[in-house]
């Protein structure tokens, strides 16, 4: 089998929040002026983090997870980018054993080295203990050092470096600063494009900070990962074909609508649909298409000017009254309702397509990886929202829990709208998406 090598780092950490995505970008930044060709992975379901990582290294982020996508569409992807890249990162999710799979598996799955990321504030020789537990923890994976964020000085680094074995070397540290850290806000960091050049003054921090530590010096010795190439049939569990050849998909995207998976879109387009964009948020009308899709994004923080653009709403009335299939996800769902309660407690009457309320609820949210039972066929996905909706229709089927019984979230089909909380993630089932853009299938629930 055809197979290609390349360098390849996986940076984890024991919990979230430890500054993974920090590193990786500043990491990135620093390849990037330095003329490196860098190709970042983000492990799980993300959206915002491939942003930020997207903008640091100037190419692509693609998500990555063994159950959503399947094993051989995730080597496909690693393949591709070792063409390509002189380096390949891979920023992990949650801790490094958290998740079925977790970051680990997927490490030791395509055999990617490991950096252990950890926010040593408040700790020292502790958190060499952290990282030689979790190095040890398995057989399988290969830790190959520490990288210390928020080292408060020259002395606390040397504390932890002391404390780890010479097998488990310090690789570098990131001085505790304000000046490269990522701004935040409710579902996770902040859009890329709403802080454009604040982003950047902090890629280039964390990449002096790093330069300064010679931290690219770890990739001079490391050997060369082998990435073997997948045959196309097994990719998206069967050839797919040009089942959308004729079909034009209008997709929401704007500062409202922004959670778009490229390699949802790249399928559309691989089975032959034409792809277009509109802003719900600033166009006035639809562009001609056969099919729509409301991915999720921020509506709540823009709900007031969703509402006021009258003139959008009655064109996608208009689509949904003909019967045209809609695809409806999170905060698309959202929109769909008849209002939205934003997070200041104001309510703003939305699209109107699906009966019931939408309300944000503050920190408290849901999520976890989900199959969405659909009369197309299943399709992978996940949940991740803070708000909750309510007085809707009675559901078609709920999503069915990765590992756990309990009902996953609501389904609802109205006429041609098909419409969750879920993410979607179109490669875990090709024809499906396709049978759902085209509308042929599910007929039997129209109004």
């Amino acid at each position: 089998m055809t197979s290609i090598e390349c360098p390849a780092l996986f940076l984890t950490a024991p919990a979230s929040g430890q500054g993974k995505t920090t590193v990786t970008a500043a990491l990135a930044r620093l390849l990037k002026r330095q003329g490196k060709d860098v190709r970042i992975f983000k492990t799980g379901p993300d959206y915002l983090d491939p942003q930020i990582l997207a903008q640091a290294s100037g190419n692509p982020v693609v998500q990555i997870d063994l159950w959503m996508a399947g094993d051989p569409w995730c080597q496909h992807q690693f393949y591709l980018a070792a063409q390509q890249a002189d380096l390949i990162l891979v920023e992990g999710a949650m801790g490094m054993f958290d998740g079925e799979p977790s970051s680990a598996d997927l490490a030791a799955r395509f055999n990617i080295p490991l950096a252990i990321v950890i926010d040593v504030k408040g700790m020292a020789q502790t958190a060499a203990a952290i990282a030689v537990g979790l190095a040890s923890f398995r057989d399988d994976i290969n830790v190959i050092g520490l990288i210390a964020n928020n080292c408060g000085s020259d002395r606390h680094r040397q504390l932890i470096a002391d404390a780890l074995p010479p097998s488990l070397p310090m690789l570098g540290n990131v001085a505790r600063s304000e000046a490269i850290a990522l701004p935040e806000r409710h579902l996770g960091l902040v859009q890329a494009h709403e802080v454009h050049d604040e982003l950047e003054k902090r890629f280039e921090a964390g990449a002096d900070v790093l330069d300064a530590a010679g931290f690219t010096d770890i990739f001079r010795d490391m050997t060369p990962v082998n990435f073997e190439a997948v045959t196309a049939d097994k990719i998206t569990q069967g050839t797919p074909t040009q089942w959308l050849a004729g079909t034009t998909v209008a997709i929401a995207k704007d500062e409202a609508f922004t959670f778009i998976y490229d390699a949802n879109v790249a399928l559309l387009e691989t089975m032959g649909a034409t792809t277009v964009y509109f802003s719900p948020l600033h166009d006035q009308q639809l562009p001609a298409a056969d099919a729509l899709w409301l991915p999720g994004g921020y509506p709540e923080l823009h709900a007031k000017s969703l509402a006021k653009n009258h003139e959008m709403i009655t064109d996608i009335k208009a689509f949904y009254t003909a019967n045209k299939p809609i695809l409806a996800e999170c905060g698309g769902f959202l929109y769909c309702l008849q209002t939205l309660t934003d997070l200041d407690d104001d309510t703003h009457i939305m699209a109107g397509l699906i009966a019931g309320e939408g309300a944000m609820r503050g920190k408290r949210g849901c999520q976890g990886m989900q199959v969405a039972p659909l009369p197309e066929g299943d399709i992978r996905g996940h949940a991740h929202h803070r708000s909750r909706s309510t007085q809707t229709p009675e559901p078609i089927a709920h999503g069915v829990r990765q590992r756990h019984p309990a009902p996953g979230e609501a389904i609802y089909r109205e006429r041609q709208l098909t419409a969750s909380y879920l993410h979607l993630f179109f490669p875990s089932n090709a024809k499906a998406t396709a049978d759902l853009f085209l509308g042929q299938a599910g007929m039997s629930y129209v109004n």
